[in-house]
């Protein structure tokens, strides 16, 4: 079972559900052997972290992982417009 770090100030969470949705929430918690909060909670923070991980993790093909690598080992030779665009914005950052 995963825990969270918290201060000793707690926020407030309400929420409104139908009867029945409450009913399967609280015999998965009681299956767990959890209350209705800690089941809530932890669920609510699982997925969360799920969503945040799928949004900010980028998942490339094997394809793409070769071709990703040969770009880095060997970069193209840059547009002389960007060099010239790069070398204007080092004059303008001194």
């Amino acid at each position: 079972m995963r825990t969270v770090k918290t201060n000793s100030r707690t926020d407030r969470l309400e929420a409104r559900i139908p009867g029945e949705l409450k009913s399967i929430i609280l015999r998965a918690a009681s299956l767990q052997g959890r209350s209705l909060t800690d089941f809530v909670v932890a669920s609510a923070f699982d997925a969360a972290r799920r969503v945040i991980r799928e949004n900010e993790v980028l998942e490339l093909s094997g394809r793409d992982q070769i071709a990703f690598a040969e770009a880095l080992l060997n970069p193209p030779a840059a547009v002389p417009a960007l060099e010239e665009a790069a070398q204007r914005y080092r004059a303008d950052a001194t």
